[in-house]
């Protein structure tokens, strides 16, 4: 088969490339990315020369340059990561969210109906379903949670998923929607909590923690995430909503004085700064329905998958290094600077 993944450049489409190159030899992997400030094409370096691997660098919400691709490779399937996805960008300049993240799903799947294709998923975020209160731990998200958001980004994720129920439902495109919790990995851009407490751990630099680092945030390994989408890709059921959680539930302030310890650092340098507007409190996905239907389970214990990422980082500051200079700290200025 051959299939478009859109956003492959950045933290989960990357390694959700190089997963499925490696479990499924034969099928043909084309990466339209734009390659924004998250989209890194050092990236794919590895895959770059791979004889199943294609890169075109467009924007999803050309809707030319989409079709243009369509044309060219008559893809099977289309697994839609692209996406604006920082919260903390959302709240400064909500506009690029719902242009890439509404606008631009809705190109995709247009272009899916006009040239026909067996699968279109997209990946979106258990953000969708607003927050839990810290004080029921019994209370999970489930695919029946109302949706309720909490920031433009979550709001545009949101969006997209109706919008893609309704071409389901008024076309009958062949969709599925994937909803999962909190990421972390090889290739975790730095703006995000683990690689940017790792970064700055390494460089004894202060470790920004909003507010009392109280949040909760259920998290999966990358690599756990990739396996799920593969399972909903080839055996989920059309117009359903999959949950995909790790449950290993953390506190941001826990996960920090792990990696402290593992670095051999520190708790001094962890930094308290102003909390984020709207910041939610605590996520936590209830994943039985992908366990029941498609028998996945997440294999990754949080302090195994943090540990492996931790190494990773110390393994390959080239790559980081080069990111975390010019323009991505006047960003981090702008974010953590006045805090």
């Amino acid at each position: 088969m051959t299939i478009i993944v859109t956003g492959g450049a950045g933290f989960i489409g990357s390694n959700f490339i190089f997963y499925m190159l490696k479990n499924h030899p034969k099928d043909r992997i084309v990466c339209l990315d734009k390659l924004t400030y998250a989209g890194n094409l050092s990236t794919l370096a590895p895959v770059m020369e791979h004889p199943n691997f294609r890169f075109v660098k467009a924007d999803i919400c050309d809707r030319e340059a989409v079709c243009r691709l369509f044309e060219e490779e008559h893809p099977d399937m289309v697994v839609n990561f692209a996406a604006e996805s920082h919260v903390d960008r959302s709240i400064e300049n909500p506009g690029i969210f719902l242009q890439t993240n509404i606008m631009g799903t809705a190109v995709l799947m247009d272009a899916c109906r006009s040239y026909g294709i067996i699968r279109y998923h997209q990946v979106s975020t258990d953000e969708v379903y607003g927050d839990l209160p810290l004080d029921r731990p019994d209370l999970f998200f489930t695919e029946e949670t109302p949706l309720h958001t909490s920031s433009p980004y979550s709001s545009s994720k949101a969006a997209a998923d109706l919008l893609v129920l309704s071409y389901q439902r008024t076309y009958g495109l062949p969709v599925t929607i994937s909803r999962c919790s909190n990421n972390y990995g090889p290739y975790h851009f730095p703006e995000k909590l683990i690689p940017l407490m790792i970064i700055n751990c390494l460089k004894e630099k202060p470790m920004p923690v909003y507010g009392e680092g109280l949040n909760v945030r259920d998290w999966l390994y990358v690599e756990d995430h990739c396996r799920a989408i593969d399972l909903i890709l080839h055996h989920g059921r059309e117009g359903e909503v999959y949950n995909i959680g790790g449950h290993n539930e953390m506190r941001n302030i826990d996960i920090v004085r792990l990696i402290c310890k593992e670095l051999g650092k520190p708790e001094s340098l962890i930094t308290h700064v102003a909390d984020r507007k709207g910041h939610d409190m605590r996520y936590a996905i209830n994943p039985e329905k992908i366990s029941g239907e498609l028998g996945w389970v997440p294999e990754t214990k949080f302090a195994d998958g943090l540990r492996k990422t931790i190494h990773w980082y110390l393994d390959h500051r080239e790559w980081w290094e080069e990111i975390v200079s010019g323009a991505y700290q006047e960003y981090y200025e702008t974010m953590y600077g006045n805090r």
